[in-house]
């Protein structure tokens, strides 16, 4: 499969936040948050500080081999799940939600991403062996966000009724139908069935959406070694039982997070408050908020109330009922996996930057925080007809309006800029305040307020004679619309709203290759794609 890419800056994008291009720039201001640089002596120094903590290697190698259990697994993700066990082993990680059918394309470049490190690594530093890891946010129970897919322009929504944690719910028929919907989107394309017969093998009636979302994790990208972990399990949070412990008892990290919050909101946007208690009460279909009020710990929603006691030796009997929210949850993953480096988008980075200190009360290695990969994917003929247009790869993230405004002022042979006409007339009414003064000073507010109506109007002048002009471009108007409908969807980033799903059935796994080989470990930029 052919491609070229180039590789944009963030900021010319125009997408990303100031925290994002702050971080990226290394800025002074963001220093003080985050532990390592993202380059390879950052990362070699996420290696060194990991090595002075105690893994629980061997029960995260055991918990893997329970969750693969019955499904098939390549040699080179056998042999990453083994090497887990050994000292000189290192994982790189992203975590994501399970989305239904993988949800939008980014969720397949920040896997691609980590599984590019984690080989680039191998390469660059080969006395150490390093291991993709995809950390499943199966606690996440925001189904309005995880249960869609859009493919092929068309919205499909998981109508179920169910509540609570969405790795937890069972696939229904209501799901099972959107299988046949994205069958009817792509079914006619050279690996439509293949890609339809995938999803039918993955979801079954009656299973588990983290376990579905494990075994479609495991079909794209087992053969590059990628490890899926799914953190609900009750052995893997044994080992994260003493920090929830301190947040019981201490509810120490809403004040850590509270104090850095009051630090980075003097420069930059902030993310997640957090709570008094940032955990999560997790039983069979729900996740609710656990509180503290007088002395007794309580789960409102569910009418449960614990003295001190009760909540730790629920802990102790049931510490799978416990769950991390945003605040906890980075804390958790790097408790249990021999990690150095974190693999997220801008959000994602915006809230990890809050939580060094929290890492630091009790003493977890804080990662390596790395931008994900980002890719905008064209068509031969898309890049083709963007050059036509006169555009590059940069200008096209600008709103079709204003594309369309720079070709009409480029292409047209008429006069459609008053700049000239508006400096003559501030110089005329310059010239009036040398006469008016010398009579009268007190006139000037009067001339003021001619001379803002003037320029005023002018302003207007100058609108409406492009306006009139762009009425003669209307080909290149729905040209230019057409474009921006393809590759931005709903006037975002079309990575974070289409679903690989077309592409797929388009390329087959070539698809997946190609984005393999165009994903980058230490990030060069915004990937621009043209197929």
């Amino acid at each position: 499969m052919d491609q070229t890419a180039n590789y944009l800056p963030y900021e010319s994008t125009g997408y990303f936040s100031k925290i994002v291009s702050d971080y990226l720039s290394q800025s002074p201001t963001l220093q003080p948050f985050y532990q390592h640089s993202p380059n390879l002596k950052g990362l070699q120094d996420s290696i060194a500080a990991r090595q002075s903590f105690n893994t629980p290697r061997h029960l995260l190698a055991e918990v893997l081999s329970e969750q693969y259990n019955g499904i098939t697994v390549s040699e080179k993700l056998a042999k990453n799940i083994q090497s887990l066990t050994e000292a000189n082993t290192f994982t790189i990680t992203t975590a994501h939600q399970p989305n239904i059918f993988t949800g939008p394309l980014y969720f397949i470049y920040k896997i691609f991403h980590a599984i590019k490190l984690a080989d680039e690594l191998s390469s660059q530093l080969p006395q150490y062996k390093f291991v993709p890891v995809y950390y499943m946010g199966s606690e996440d129970a925001d189904l309005e966000e995880l249960g869609f897919v859009n493919v092929g322009g068309q919205k499909l929504i998981w109508e179920t009724k169910q509540t609570g944690a969405v790795g937890r719910m069972k696939i229904d028929k209501a799901l099972i139908k959107l299988i046949h919907a994205i069958h009817g989107q792509t079914g006619v394309l050279p690996f439509g069935n293949e890609l339809t017969d995938l999803f039918k093998q993955c979801y079954t009636e009656g299973k588990l959406i983290q376990q579905a979302t494990l075994e479609l994790v495991n079909a794209l990208f087992g053969e590059y070694g990628l490890v899926v972990l799914v953190p609900d399990n009750a052995k893997l949070k044994t080992a994260f039982q003493s920090v929830v412990t301190k947040e019981l008892t201490e509810g120490f990290s809403h004040a850590i997070v509270a104090d850095t919050i009051g630090k980075l909101g003097q420069n930059y946007k902030v993310q997640a408050g957090g709570r008094e208690i940032n955990l999560f009460y997790l039983i069979a279909d729900k996740r609710e908020r656990i509180e503290v009020r007088d002395t007794k710990y309580e789960v409102r929603t569910l009418g449960l109330e614990f003295s001190k006691e009760e909540i730790l030796n629920e802990l102790e009997n049931h510490p799978e009922r416990f769950s991390a929210n945003v605040i906890l949850r980075g804390a958790f993953q790097e408790t249990v996996l021999p990690n150095i480096a974190f693999i997220g988008g801008g959000g994602e980075l915006a809230y990890w930057l809050e939580l060094k200190n929290v890492f630091a009360a009790v003493n977890i290695p804080y990662p390596v925080l790395l931008l994900r990969n980002s890719f905008l994917l064209t068509t031969k003929e898309q890049s083709a007809k963007l050059q036509q247009l006169g555009f590059t790869e940069t200008d096209f993230f600008q709103d079709g309006f204003t594309l369309l405004n720079t070709l009409v002022k480029r292409e047209s042979e008429n006069q459609l800029s008053l700049s000239k006409e508006l400096q003559q007339a501030n110089d005329y009414y310059a010239q009036l305040r040398k006469i008016t003064d010398a009579v009268d000073k007190t006139l000037s507010e009067h001339l003021i307020a001619l001379e803002k109506k003037a320029l005023k109007k002018l302003t207007e002048l100058e609108k409406k004679i492009l306006r009139a002009e762009r009425f003669k471009y209307d080909t290149q108007k729905n040209q230019i619309t057409k474009l921006k409908q393809d590759l931005f969807p709903n006037n975002s980033l079309q990575e974070r709203v289409d679903n690989f799903s077309v592409s797929y059935a388009t390329h087959g796994k070539a698809w997946l290759q190609m984005i393999y080989d165009v994903s980058t470990g230490l990030n060069h930029g915004f990937g621009v794609v043209t197929i």
